[in-house]
């Protein structure tokens, strides 16, 4: 091609063909006109390079594109979508411009070395591009995968493109400054200070993205609660640097990758995974109105079918142990007797025994805490057949429902604050009494 153009412009200035091309190049006629050769040949290997880059873009391009539609894999339509064909179609109309430029400006050696230099510049960085937007599409192709589905693919592809980006840059200075790349490479060590500072959240987000991913912490997916971040919802992308969380209110909070490692959170993957989600609620009984259950409450409370056998057996028990010990006189504090909260806490537990809404398999009991200013606490402790949330909430719902209209039967009332309905009602009382 060279030859055929050389021999193009000899004959232009007359020289025969068969002579050397230094020959042309040390004529008197050629070197009076090279300035304008140059513009010439540098326009015309300008209309070249725009004309086959509209060739690329405007027939491969469509030609990929169709067949990409009717291929059924997915990766080509991704490949179309994410544009990296259109990123491909640059190298060839710069191929052609890098080996044109040595033809341009042969008489000029300085300008040949810098826009070889230049256009080696532009391919490289046309082919990190490429390698870029083909990662983007792996991304979405593994993501879509039943197997990668809760896997931070994200943080996985970033990290790749993160460390070809270093490599590419390199490789790009190493162009631009003609030099080799190990001298880059031996700079790094005095440049690290630099780097950590600038590249200290990408470095930690790197790190802590392999701890989670080998310790399997977090999946995306996993409803995740950190108190710290205000982050009560499903991780819904995990990248390289931040995990979002998409919060019930449908709000999304931004956390730093790391700070799953270094900062404590609450993973409600394993509820998920179980058999029921946990109910775990008191009622505060108030101290004043517990009490010995008398022979009218436990004559009541035996027509209860949950409680019939049990007090039954336990009036039994409690007939012989006090037999046994001689304390039937009625002024033995210490005699064994049934009291109301007594049989509250076993009706309660009896109730979620049968209460077909719970996993029986799971851990279940009613418990009393440690008394407070608000009363004695009888705790729930049993775990939902349900894992759905709103469900849960019914279910739950229910169970108080029920427990806060039938504790009166028990003689027993729950402790609530004061309110100004009770001041007033007070006040209006007191009045009643003085105008009397």
């Amino acid at each position: 091609m060279k030859e055929l153009i050389f021999n193009w412009i000899k004959s232009l200035y007359s020289i025969n063909k068969l002579a050397p091309i230094e020959e042309l190049l040390s004529n008197s006629e050629f070197q009076n006109h090279e300035f304008l050769w140059m513009l010439g040949l540098l326009s015309g290997m300008a209309v070249l390079s725009i004309l086959i880059w509209f060739l690329t873009k405007e027939v491969l391009l469509v030609v990929i594109k169709s067949i990409a539609l009717r291929s059924k894999t997915k990766l080509d339509d991704l490949l179309v979508e994410k544009k990296f064909f259109n990123a491909i179609a640059h190298i060839l109309p710069l191929l052609f411009m890098d080996y044109l430029f040595s033809i341009v400006f042969f008489s000029f050696p300085n300008a040949l070395e810098f826009t070889i230099r230049f256009n080696d510049f532009l391919i490289v960085l046309v082919i990190l591009v490429s390698i870029r937007r083909f990662l983007n599409a792996v991304r979405v192709v593994l993501e879509d995968k039943p197997y990668f589905s809760d896997k931070p693919i994200g943080a996985y592809v970033q990290t790749v493109k993160l460390i070809i980006s270093i490599i590419f840059v390199i490789i790009l200075l190493s162009v631009i400054t003609n030099k080799s790349p190990l001298v880059f490479l031996t700079s790094l060590g005095a440049m690290t200070a630099i780097l950590l500072l600038v590249f200290k959240d990408t470095i930690l987000g790197f790190v802590g993205s392999i701890q989670i991913s080998a310790n399997d912490m977090l999946r995306i997916g996993d409803w995740v609660t950190m108190e710290k971040f205000g982050a009560d919802g499903d991780v819904v992308e995990i990248n390289l640097t931040t995990v979002k969380v998409q919060n019930f209110d449908k709000t999304i909070t931004t956390i730093p990758t790391y700070s799953f490692i270094s900062d404590s959170f609450k993973n409600w993957r394993g509820m998920a995974n179980s058999g029921g989600r946990r109910i775990k609620r008191s009622l505060n009984v108030k101290i004043e109105s517990i009490k010995f259950a008398d022979d009218a409450l436990i004559e009541r409370l035996s027509k209860v079918k949950l409680l019939s056998e049990f007090i039954k057996e336990q009036e039994r028990d409690v007939e012989e142990y006090n037999k046994e010990h001689g304390l039937l006189d009625e002024y033995q504090i210490n005699a064994r007797r049934s009291t109301n909260v007594g049989l509250f806490r076993r009706y309660v537990e009896y109730y979620l025994k049968n209460n077909i809404d719970l996993n029986q398999e799971m851990s279940l009991m009613v418990r009393q805490l440690q008394p407070e200013t608000k009363g004695l606490p009888i705790e729930l402790y049993c775990f939902s057949k349900t894992k759905v949330w709103a469900e849960y909430e019914v279910v739950m719902a229910d169970i108080f429902d029920h427990l806060f209209a039938i504790v009166d039967r028990f003689e027993l009332q729950l402790h609530q604050e004061v309110t100004g309905s009770d001041l007033r009602s007070l006040k209006v009382l007191n009045e009643d009494n003085l105008n009397q």
